[in-house]
């Protein structure tokens, strides 16, 4: 047999149109395999509650009826879809059914992650990134609002990248993922502050006489984007939602998420944030435009832990078109051809995972679920609980009123620096004032919160149950007279 036959006969690999596939394929297998690890988080029950209590009524939320210490007080439940969607999937399909659309929104926007960065990039260099992008996602991949999120984000950030890139018109086309993305989670005002990348770049490619034309291509695209951001329930009232969360201040350091990236040991974002430093030092360059959006990605993951995934999934889409010309890899060089037959492997081999994991029996952990505490003692007919603040979901869940949950942007930043000073017993004092302020029946503690060993010496309250996951006291009987 000649060269040219076996040449003819030998079919090259098709990278671009299969990497996607099987990229989104391996992230949505491991996630199921890993199907705990998505219900690690206590506020998928408060935000499957929620979506419970609006499908009931028929209505959103405007005040809080979830918690008894703000009790009425005004409250959105600005991620109303989402919650309406988890709690749709839960009621089909119970846990498991929730860890397989959290999964399945992960790997769709690594999928789209991959198959924008192939229009820049050869797949080698495509695989890395994705592949660091995964790293610094995978602690925040849990089944929350923000997860059904992402691929609208992708999408979204891909088509003002596209423009970008071509200097073509604004994508009108895009604009419906505006109104999806205002519904499903509160973090949309970030998709209006990425047209600006968009408009600045494009008015440092043209001469200043061209300026008022370019201004006034986007203006029209902008003011759409801005009216399709304020298509919810609420009108443009979650747009605000990120400044009434941040106004907290120095109070959303008590929680975790909300604290800046640690470095006191090292660890993937630092291994690579001092990659990222390393390939610059090598010579690479960015435009100015691109390169200050990748570092107010990097500014915002340094600020707060759960903003590495913005990092993750947008720095990628930045820095493709740039390094495509730098390393002289166009996607076109690639080997080109059908993957008819890859991608439906891929889709087979979903369906099966899928299957598979519907018939596991996973549950949220129980260090998020004190339900064998709230049975034994009785916490239903205890009057007004106070709670430890990764016990706050549960409760709701299970229709009990909360002291405080993880709706920092209801408590605000004195309430919670309040909470947390108390039950540390760094102000004593407070501490007891606020067993008396709120009338308090019950508390329900970590094992390990200094509160739980000075309730034991309290003469008004004793120890009614305990175990590894929660401590119950209840306040004793007044003495009959």
């Amino acid at each position: 047999m000649s060269d040219e036959v076996i040449r003819s006969a030998a079919k090259p690999f098709p990278a671009r149109a299969a990497l996607p596939w099987l990229v989104g394929a391996g992230v949505y297998v491991l996630l199921l395999t890993l199907g705990l690890r998505l219900l690690n988080d206590p506020d998928s029950y408060s935000h499957i509650a929620v979506g419970r209590w609006i499908m009931a009524h028929g209505a959103v939320p405007a005040s809080d009826s979830f918690s008894f210490s703000m009790y009425g007080a005004p409250w959105i439940a600005f991620e109303w879809l989402s919650e309406v969607i988890y709690a749709a999937v839960y009621t089909l399909s119970g846990w498991a059914g929730v860890a397989v659309l959290a999964a399945a929104a992960t790997a769709l926007a690594v999928g789209l992650l991959t198959r924008f960065l192939l229009r820049e990039l050869s797949p080698t260099p495509t695989l890395l990134m994705v592949i660091a992008a995964v790293v610094l996602l995978a602690p925040h991949v849990l089944a929350r609002p923000h997860m059904l999120t992402l691929p609208i984000m992708v999408a979204w950030a891909a088509a003002l990248l596209r423009c970008m890139d071509r200097r073509a018109p604004p994508p009108y086309l895009a604009l419906p993922l505006l109104v999806l993305w205002a519904n499903l989670h509160g973090s949309v005002v970030l998709a209006l502050g990425l047209i600006g990348p968009a408009v600045l770049e494009a008015l440092l490619d043209e001469k200043r006489s061209e300026w008022p034309r370019v201004l006034l291509r986007w203006l029209p695209f902008t003011a759409l984007a801005v009216v399709a951001c304020c298509l919810t329930p609420y009108g443009p009232d979650p747009l605000l939602m990120p400044l009434t969360t941040l106004s907290a201040g120095h109070a959303l350091g008590w929680i975790g998420e909300w604290r800046p990236q640690d470095f006191g040991r090292v660890g993937a974002f630092e291994f690579l944030l001092l990659a990222g430093i390393f390939a610059l030092s090598r010579g690479m360059t960015l435009p100015v435009v691109r390169a200050l959006v990748v570092l107010g990605l990097l500014h915002f993951a340094l600020a707060q832990v759960r903003n590495a995934d913005l990092l993750a999934m947008l720095a990628p889409l930045y820095l493709a078109a740039p390094l495509a010309r730098q390393l002289g890899a166009r996607a076109e060089d690639d080997a080109v051809g059908s993957a008819r037959g890859v991608n439906l492997t891929a889709v087979g081999v979903m369906i099966v995972a899928t299957g598979l994991a519907l018939m596991r029996d996973l549950r949220p952990p129980l260090h998020n679920t004190p339900e064998a505490a709230v049975a034994n003692a009785d916490l239903t007919k205890a009057g007004p609980v106070l709670n430890d603040y990764s016990f706050g979901g549960y409760l709701i869940f299970a229709g009990i009123p909360t002291f405080i949950d993880g709706r920092s942007e209801l408590y605000g930043g004195q309430f919670i620096v309040r909470y947390n000073r108390a039950l540390a017993l760094a102000d004593l004092g407070d501490f007891l004032k606020l067993l008396e302020q709120y009338k308090l029946g019950a508390t329900l503690l970590e094992p390990n919160t200094p509160a739980v060993a000075l309730l034991d010496r309290l003469p008004d309250w004793q120890r009614v149950y305990s175990d590894d996951v929660a401590v119950v006291h209840k306040r004793r009987d007044a003495p009959k007279k």
